[in-house]
């Protein structure tokens, strides 16, 4: 299957992440290589790109995407959150700026195999990385009804969830939930038809919170924005793109903690904790696409970039 995805937020990024021509720049969620070959593009033979991805089929397509570009180059199957490892096993100590596209890249949801998608019927996958063993199939087979009401209301945000929850427990007890279509179908039974005319797709936030869980992406996130930010050297820049509250309610709190970590009391005249930020936001708002870039590329509806620098 060809990979095709269409990256989100481009122009911002490039812009925002201030690419200097022999910089080291990581690229943590690598896809098909569309930010990366925009960064590709801005450095010189000495400038350096670290794509990492936890799926080998974007690796491979992003590698063969990028071989015309003379910088250096290295390609990495990883978490992004293991960003440390990954530049200690290159000898790399810090970076001049990192990018984070957190959405689900088209290839994964236009692939009918990965199971990403409510819109085709395919095995309960959901896994990120091919070598995980940790699928959706076990998330809806052998979680509790408890456990699966709290997952999806918590990751999908979904009002309907305590319902969605015992109609799959209820029909699992026939026989093991194997396929999407399967569970699209409970979804749709357990929703109010009233409830099901309007918005989007009644199983979007069941399976966004399934995926979630799968692939651990909100503890993950966490870690890796406090990971990054540590490793940019002085003056990098951290681009996150997000695709939903969760994500970017993380990134957000993360990003204001670390750019004011004083933990003194408001009513103190002068701070006494002594501890001093590392970072300025570049973003006071996100940057959302424009009505152009959504009409252009319908996934971008949702997503916002924030953007950190480092100082020291």
């Amino acid at each position: 299957m060809i990979f095709k995805h269409t990256s989100v937020l481009y122009d911002a990024c490039m812009e925002n992440l201030n690419i200097e021509p022999e910089g080291i720049y990581v690229d943590g969620t690598l896809g098909g290589g569309g930010h990366a070959r925009g960064i590709c593009e801005r450095l010189g033979e000495k400038g350096t790109l670290i794509g990492i991805d936890r799926d080998k089929d974007a690796l491979s397509a992003a590698e063969e995407r990028l071989k015309p570009y003379p910088c250096r180059k290295f390609f990495i199957q990883s978490n992004y959150a293991d960003i440390r490892r990954v530049l200690d096993q290159l000898g790399v100590y810090e970076i001049n700026g990192a990018l984070l596209d957190l959405g689900v890249s088209s290839f994964q949801l236009d692939n009918e195999a990965r199971g990403f998608s409510y819109m085709k019927d395919a095995p309960l996958d959901m896994r990120m990385s091919q070598d995980d063993s940790f699928t959706a199939a076990q998330v809806v087979n052998t979680y509790s009804e408890q456990e699966l009401t709290e997952v999806i209301r918590n990751y999908g945000e979904e009002r309907w969830a305590s319902r969605i929850s015992k109609f799959i427990v209820q029909k699992r007890k026939d026989k093991p939930l194997e396929t999407t279509g399967e569970l699209v179908e409970i979804i749709k039974a357990a929703i109010p038809a009233s409830a099901r005319r309007s918005g989007p797709h009644p199983a979007k936030r069941t399976f966004q919170a399934i995926r979630i869980e799968v692939n651990d992406e909100l503890g993950q996130l966490k870690r890796a924005v406090e990971e990054f930010c540590d490793v940019l050297a002085d003056k990098g820049r951290l681009c996150i793109i997000t695709f939903h509250s969760l994500e970017d309610r993380i990134v957000k709190e993360a990003f204001n903690k670390r750019a004011n970590p004083c933990t003194c009391p408001k009513e103190f005249p002068v701070c006494v904790c002594g501890k001093k930020a590392d970072v300025k936001k570049v973003t006071g708002k996100p940057i959302l696409p424009t009505e152009g870039e959504i009409e252009e590329n319908p996934r971008a509806r949702s997503a916002k970039l924030r953007v950190i620098e480092k100082k020291r």
